[in-house]
């Protein structure tokens, strides 16, 4: 189907073959002057560039609406199921920030509650009094966040942590006026080896700001999951890695704490509590301790006995809700990508009916504190995120409305291709899968290839609306890939498992064996293929570059690591411990030998394609020296590179125009590399 554009005719290909090209050099990848004559786009002013030729100035406008589409993430519902608390872009055009509004009816227009120049992505409505909101932020994606409390009334906000600490909001308390918070010390903030030993796990009176008690607790993965009923005993997780965590539970008064799960003897397992029971008797956790997936579970510590919720679902339970009153329960399975909501009774654990529509993926749920409403947010192939409301009881049960429409910019998106999925095998014989969009029927002929690489690695590339992407789907023709490469989630505990450690590089021959699959199909071009990836990813695009230069045309590695010793060392020290479960124990002279051998970096002069790489100064995950040293040696190396560094941006861009002028550069690299 033919895409609609009311205020503007579709660019032809040719010419926006010609447009980019005038803005690049003939041979390789290196930056041109633009024409005399050629006005250029002023990269944004926090924005440090190498080697990244000028934009040219109309280029945002023949791009459209395709950097305009603009989703809405639900954050929570309030007790009464009367409001919604949703996230989506607000402020100045072309500089855009993620802030909290509030919806209070189907429709209605969504009121603005934050307005800070840093974006913030989620909040809740204060249970106990929904006058208040509590939320979090940070400051140019440091990560260095602060607890803050709205007043809804006044519009006022305060913080309830210091500065200094990455500080995190769990649950309340059972009235509802009380928020769990973990802190920990960051290495920016004090010094080497400053940060990371220890977390405080407080609870804070939201309203007056006050410290009701709190806790240390050694070393990392603290997270404060649950408040018992008697206002003492707290519910906590320790997330060691994607396949261990531990429930435990301390006393607020004494400090005094005991694992509960597992118990000594125990198989490993990956345990996630949530929240006590109404009496306080029973935990409901996911884990996966009865097979490969993650399965939510009640679970009586006194007789040590698993009840399951949603039984027979052979997916991984990706998210969930509960009623305040706890008589209902919301799971959502992650079903090959596509997030699937399941409603049930909260005492007898049977389901319940519950539809959504069909062809989307449910990627957030809430629940009314009576259970009468469920607030869900879902998105498809054509459609940016969007906020339904289903009413669960009444004369209208069973209606689903939407409550924040997603907004296209006046671009019918009904005609996008559909997102499909595909398999292949790897080296050693197993089945990897992905997800390929298409681009329409009208492009003839062998399509170029970009391959996107998702980050983690415990992570996954699900169903859902590509946002820009579209444009190099729908517009140049180009071939959309999204592999799930060994180490991924969403296939079980054993494949996410194997590429711990010296299995790392087994990750990179499945993207080789894909470069296999293709070559073998009709209408794809394997002599044209870009590598992309963020984090982790980037790690990947990097690898793929030296391990497949005489299969690609060029890579795209963003935030990514070049070298696990040196990412290791310079993480910051909360993420560290974690970091080795996945990657290996730097400080081990064996595995150290081994990380050094395999690092992109030391092997640059492998790399024989133009490579452009993109870094938030501030990204505490994957510090900018990663970038810095590998963009230093491939030009030593006569490599041709595109450095992108945002001052102003952490581990991603949040902003909006520096994600619009990375997304215009990114264009001509990809012109450039496959359309020429």
């Amino acid at each position: 189907m033919s895409l609609v554009f009311p205020s503007r005719p579709r660019l032809p290909s040719t010419t926006f073959t010609a447009l980019l090209s005038a803005a690049l050099a003939a041979t390789g990848c290196a930056s041109a002057p633009p024409p005399a004559n050629q006005a250029v786009l002023a990269p944004p002013a926090a924005m440090t560039l190498k080697g990244v030729p000028p934009v040219p100035a109309d280029l945002p406008k023949r791009v459209g609406a395709y950097t305009e589409f603009k989703g809405a993430s639900l954050a929570d519902i309030s007790p009464d199921g009367q409001r919604l608390l949703v996230a989506r872009r607000a402020g100045a055009p072309g500089a855009e920030r993620a802030q909290l509004h509030e919806v209070s009816a189907a429709g209605g227009t969504p009121r603005q509650l934050t307005r800070a120049n840093e974006p913030v992505g989620g909040g809740s409505y204060l249970p106990g009094d929904p006058n208040f909101v509590v939320f979090q932020r940070d400051a140019g994606g440091n990560e260095v966040t602060r607890v803050y409390r709205l007043d809804l009334r006044s519009g006022e906000e305060v913080p309830l942590t210091a500065a200094g600490e990455r500080c995190r909001m769990g649950s309340f308390d059972v009235p509802g006026l009380a928020v769990l918070v973990v802190c920990v010390k960051v290495d920016s903030a004090g010094g080497a080896g400053a940060g990371g030993a220890s977390n405080t796990l407080s609870v804070i009176d939201v309203r007056s700001g006050k410290t009701q008690g709190s806790l240390t607790l050694p070393g990392t993965g603290w997270w404060p999951s649950d408040l018992a009923p008697d206002g003492r005993t707290l519910l906590i997780s320790r997330y060691i890695s994607a396949s261990e965590g531990e429930a435990w539970q301390a006393d607020l008064a004494s400090g005094e704490r005991k694992r509960v799960l597992p118990r000594e003897g125990d198989p490993r397992a990956l345990y996630l509590p949530s929240s006590y029971s109404a009496d306080g008797r029973r935990i409901a956790l996911i884990s996966d301790r009865a097979g490969e997936f993650r399965q939510a579970w009640l679970y009586d510590p006194a007789k040590h006995s698993f009840e399951p919720i949603g039984a027979g679902v052979p997916w991984d339970v990706s998210g969930g809700a509960r009623s305040r009153d706890q008589r209902r329960i919301v799971l959502v399975s992650n079903e090959a990508g596509v997030g699937v909501p399941r409603l049930y009774d909260g005492q007898s654990l049977q389901p319940l009916p519950l539809a959504v529509p069909k062809g989307v993926t449910v990627t957030q749920v809430r629940l009314s504190d009576d259970g009468k409403r469920l607030a869900y947010g879902a998105s498809s192939a054509s459609t940016p995120n969007e906020v339904r409301v289903i009413e669960l009881e009444g004369p209208a049960a069973g209606r689903d409305t939407v409550w924040v429409a997603a907004d296209t910019a006046g671009m019918d998106t009904s005609g996008f291709t559909p997102i499909e999925t595909i398999a292949w095998k790897s080296f050693d014989g197993r089945t990897i899968t992905g997800l390929i969009q298409r681009p329409p029927a009208r492009f003839t002929g062998k399509r170029p290839v970009l391959i996107e690489i998702h980050g983690g690695p415990e992570a996954q590339a699900r169903q859902g609306f590509n946002g820009r992407y579209n444009y190099i789907v729908n517009e140049l023709g180009v071939a959309f890939i999204e592999p799930n490469v060994r180490g991924s989630t969403g296939y079980g505990k054993t494949f996410h498992q194997l590429d711990n450690g010296k299995r790392r590089e087994d990750s990179v021959k499945d993207i080789g064996a894909l470069l296999d699959w293709i070559a073998q199909q009709p209408d794809l071009d394997a002599s044209r293929v870009v590598v992309q990836g963020g984090s982790y990813g980037g790690y990947m695009a990097n690898a793929v570059a030296v391990h497949y230069s005489d299969r690609i045309r060029g890579a795209i590695p963003d935030v990514g690591i070049s070298n696990f010793v040196t990412f290791l060392e310079r993480t910051e020290s909360y993420r560290r411990d974690l970091r080795r479960v996945e990657y290996g124990d730097e400080r081990d002279p064996v595995m150290r030998a081994w990380m050094e051998a395999i690092a992109p970096v030391n092997n640059a002069h492998k790399i024989r394609v133009p490579m452009f790489i993109v870094h938030g100064r501030n990204d505490p995950r994957v510090p900018v020296q990663e970038a810095e040293q590998i963009a230093a040696t491939l030009e030593k190396n006569g490599v041709p590179v595109w450095l992108m560094i945002a001052e102003n941006e952490g581990h991603g861009f949040a902003k909006k125009e520096n994600a619009d002028y990375l997304f215009y550069a990114r264009l001509l690299f990809l012109q450039d590399r496959l359309l020429k």
